[in-house]
């Protein structure tokens, strides 16, 4: 598996992108954008797990229970989540996929959407008709391959919200048989950012060939193991939605058990390296922390640990102080719901690459420096491994601080 370099949606074969200012952000700013495939994709999808659900969300599941073999774009927009809009949010998603589809030349149930932004304020339609055939007419024009990459990469900018940075990347994968194929994926989020099933907008292409059920259990495997084993805030959005698109451009297919391991991990690493943009672009982040639990008597109580740790906002300021408090992880630990004998407790801090400090061996704090322990503290970049001692269930999730910008940057969102 070799990364590309400055990889993104469009590095795969088969698939454009454009992203226009349809007016929705300040400024002129990118806030629109296509993703298109040249032939009909198989689609696989996670969706929030959240009752409050937006109509993106609503529409897609929709259109996916009709049509997940022949998909062949996706229109994202910034700044309005089209959520808790009621029945004209509704109307005017089924809108946007009909605009995006005559602007395509295909149909209505070809089209993807995803909308971020604010929650409960109604989709600007003047603005996204003219965004649409502004895009619509960009992609009628033959493009080279340079300048494929870079809308691909104007794609990712263009569904930023509070995101600092845009997140994305592609892999490249020698299957057996000699077959190459590609994946590419961007996504975006900062904040309301909390493991659920998917915790923020994700599109990942591939020109692999892959059946649509094959395509969902590889894409339930990388979820579970990337985008639901991140935190920024303990917050799950109206809008979580994960997208993977198989348009087989590659001529290389799926099919075997090698093939499907190998393609899986691949999978599994982008949707993890996405992941761990998102938390390092945190809102307000200044830490980007990795919590692993090991000793649990299974693997889903090990994290469910994990992430209890990872969501306190005792533990999380904390990390923002870089003060070693080791008190408050263990006490987090305990709370999880998770049985475990304290007295078998031990944690490490450690910085990558680097010995770890053993702050607490069965129970009992260790003789350390608290200089030591602060030093670790202190870094942009450290973890924190808990043993409780049960049995051989492990799991690692990532997470930031919570700092006083995430407090300013959510006071006045709207504004």
């Amino acid at each position: 598996m070799n990364n590309i370099v400055n990889g993104s949606v469009t590095s795969p074969a088969g698939f454009t992108a454009v992203a226009v200012p349809a007016g929705l952000k300040k400024e002129d700013q990118l806030d629109l954008a296509f993703v298109v495939s040249e032939r009909d994709c198989a689609c696989a999808a996670v969706f929030t797990t959240n009752q409050v659900v937006a109509a993106p969300v609503i529409v897609d599941r929709e259109t996916l229970a009709m049509n997940n073999t022949a998909v062949r774009a996706i229109v994202a927009n910034a700044k309005n989540a089209n959520a808790c809009t009621g029945e004209p949010g509704l109307v005017n998603a089924r809108e946007t996929q009909r605009l995006t589809a005559v602007a395509l030349g295909i149909r209505p149930d070809q089209v993807l959407l995803l909308s971020t932004g604010v929650i409960g304020v109604q989709l600007p339609m003047d603005k996204i008709r003219a965004g649409v055939e502004t895009a619509g007419e960009i992609l009628q024009h033959k493009e080279a391959k340079e300048q494929r990459e870079e809308r691909g990469r104007e794609a990712a900018r263009a569904i930023m919200t509070t995101d600092t940075r845009p997140k994305h990347l592609a892999v490249a994968v020698e299957l057996p048989g000699g077959g190459l194929v590609t994946i590419g994926g961007m996504a975006k989020g900062a904040g309301m950012i909390h493991p659920n099933i998917a915790t923020m907008l994700a599109v990942i292409t591939t020109d692999a060939r892959i059946a649509p059920d094959m395509l969902q259990t590889m894409l339930g495997t990388a979820v579970h193991h990337s985008f639901n084993r991140i935190s920024v805030d303990g917050d799950t959005s109206t809008n979580d939605t994960v997208l993977l698109l198989a348009n087989g451009a590659s001529g290389t297919a799926v099919a075997d058990e090698q093939s499907y391991t190998l393609f899986t991990e691949a999978l599994t690493f982008v949707c993890t390296e996405l992941a761990k943009m998102i938390v390092k672009d945190g809102e307000g982040a200044t830490k980007f922390v990795e919590i692993q639990v090991t000793g649990a008597a299974t693997d889903a109580e090990a994290h469910t640990i994990a992430n209890t740790i990872a969501t306190s906002p005792l533990v999380k300021t904390a990390f923002a102080g870089s003060d070693p408090n080791w008190g408050r992880i263990l006490a987090a630990a305990g709370r999880a719901g998770i049985p475990f004998d304290q007295n078998q407790t031990s944690l490490w801090i450690g910085i990558p690459s680097a010995e770890r400090l053993q702050l607490v061996a069965q129970g009992t704090p260790t003789d350390y420096q608290e200089v030591d322990a602060a030093h670790v503290f202190a870094q942009p970049e450290f973890q924190v491994k808990l043993q409780v001692g049960m049995g051989m269930g492990t799991a690692v999730v990532w997470t930031c601080d919570l700092s006083h910008e995430y407090v300013s940057i959510n006071a006045d969102y709207r504004t």
